[in-house]
């Protein structure tokens, strides 16, 4: 019961603001969740991405990430009216860059002008840092690892594409995918993540991880490991994803 009411505690003292900024004279918003206390002086951040159709306060009461790293520094982002290549061919709804160059990188651009303005709300660790997102978010991490090659301490994907490995240096990945997705076929993600184990000069073969069912990781010599998280399910977040994700994220830390 103690330990319920000080993480209770922890949870109410956050404080959570919305991020207003205009790129390239485009008005972007999100959410911003301040953490109640830092043990030494500077947060880890995490930057969250919600999928195709969704937004901000969705991804945040869908991941919670504040709720299982009260320590961290969170930042939702929403996207605007993008075309999905499934799901929404006219682009009606919010969604997220998928390749570099594209709607002129709008999105990119609006993660840089973020880290930019978080930065002088707080005092963020610069060697943890990490992106995580769901389907289009998640694959938008990806674009964000290869697109900043050099932001990342690791990177979290839900149910995403990785579309280009150009530009992306050896980086921790955790990886959750549905084997019944009939979006993002559990199939390529699975081939991804082979790639992803490639490029981070994985050696070892697979061996279980963190006591979850269905987690493998693959090792570096360089710390780079991968973890892929095969689930039973289609194309949902799953409910243990946030807690995998935060628990890898604690793992790793630039050198």
């Amino acid at each position: 019961m103690v330990m319920l009411n000080l993480f209770a505690a922890l949870i109410l003292t956050q404080t959570v603001q919305p991020i207003q900024l205009k790129v390239e004279g485009v008005d972007r918003t999100g959410i911003l969740v301040m953490p109640s206390k830092t043990t030494d002086g500077a947060a880890p951040l995490v930057f969250g991405f919600h999928g195709h159709g969704g937004n901000a306060r969705q991804a945040q009461r869908s991941f919670g990430i504040e709720k299982a790293w009260p320590e961290a520094v969170v930042i939702y982002l929403q996207g605007l009216p993008t075309v999905g290549q499934k799901t929404d061919p006219e682009g009606k709804k919010n969604g997220w860059q998928s390749t570099k160059g594209m709607n002129g990188d709008r999105d990119l651009k609006f993660v840089d002008e973020a880290l930019k303005w978080v930065k002088t709300q707080t005092k963020i660790d610069e060697k943890r840092i990490y992106t995580m997102g769901h389907s289009n978010g998640g694959g938008f991490s990806y674009l964000l690892w290869s697109s900043r090659p050099d932001l990342f301490a690791a990177i979290g994907v839900s149910a995403g594409g990785f579309r280009g490995a150009e530009g992306a240096k050896p980086t921790p990945v955790i990886h959750i995918a549905g084997e019944a997705d009939p979006l993002v076929t559990y199939r390529g993600q699975e081939f991804n993540v082979g790639r992803v184990r490639q490029l981070n000069e994985c050696v070892t073969d697979g061996v279980p991880w963190g006591g979850v069912e269905g987690a493998l990781e693959w090792k570096s010599p360089g710390g780079n490991s991968v973890v892929l998280i095969s689930h039973p399910g289609k194309h949902e977040y799953a409910k243990f994803s946030t807690a995998a994700f935060v628990k890898f994220f604690q793992e790793h830390s630039k050198k």
